[in-house]
């Protein structure tokens, strides 16, 4: 996984390709991702925003912002970016389980619940059953159940999510407890998993 050092390389190669193309927005959210998994979470938006105000045609694709969003605590704004990112992909669970987690933070877990926009068709069996938890139709252990079956993927979403559910929940210690086996455990190239990174570094669990 991605090091201190190498997401600050990462940072200076997007910094140089935005110095020298500075109206492709995609050089910004590239940087805003590296930004994001360094904890810079304000900053992270402001390069978001930058690339939204050159391409406006990306505002539903701009995802990693609602994920920003929640970590700055502008929960009603992160749930606005994954509503309207469900309108161009209407069957991904995790975009619909961060808009009930950015709705609860604002107007509690049973809100969340009644809102819980339906999702039917992911492909993969550990999300489907993350959606049922959060639905109030399974447990945790359904989850991490599910996830066992899908190799180290699978059991790094599975603690993930159900750390996340827990959150939710006010639950610290068992929230605390999944997303530290998610990081340290079933380590992945993958955003998520420098997402699970991020949340432990600001909830002062490391």
């Amino acid at each position: 996984m991605a090091n201190q050092n190498s997401l600050e390389y990462e940072l200076n190669h997007w910094n140089q390709v935005i110095h020298s193309h500075p109206h492709d927005p995609q050089g910004y959210v590239r940087r805003g991702m590296v930004k994001f998994k360094l904890a810079q979470i304000d900053e992270s938006i402001t390069d978001f925003d930058r690339a939204e105000s050159i391409a406006p045609h990306l505002s539903p694709y701009l995802w990693q912002r609602g994920l920003s969003y929640y970590y700055a605590e502008r929960f009603e704004e992160g749930a606005q970016q994954f509503e309207l990112d469900l309108t161009v992909n209407p069957q991904d669970v995790e975009e619909t389980v961060w808009r009930y987690l950015c709705i609860t933070q604002f107007k509690g877990v049973s809100e969340a619940q009644n809102s819980l926009l339906v999702v039917r068709n992911d492909p993969r069996l550990v999300m489907r059953c993350v959606y049922e938890l959060f639905a109030g139709n399974c447990t945790t252990d359904d989850a991490i159940a599910a996830g066992q079956k899908e190799g180290r993927r699978g059991r790094f979403y599975s603690h993930l999510y159900v750390g996340l559910y827990y959150e939710a929940q006010e639950e610290v210690e068992r929230s605390r407890k999944h997303i530290i086996k998610a990081v340290h455990e079933y380590p992945l190239d993958d955003y998520m998993w420098h997402l699970a990174s991020v949340h432990q570094r600001l909830r002062g669990w490391i």
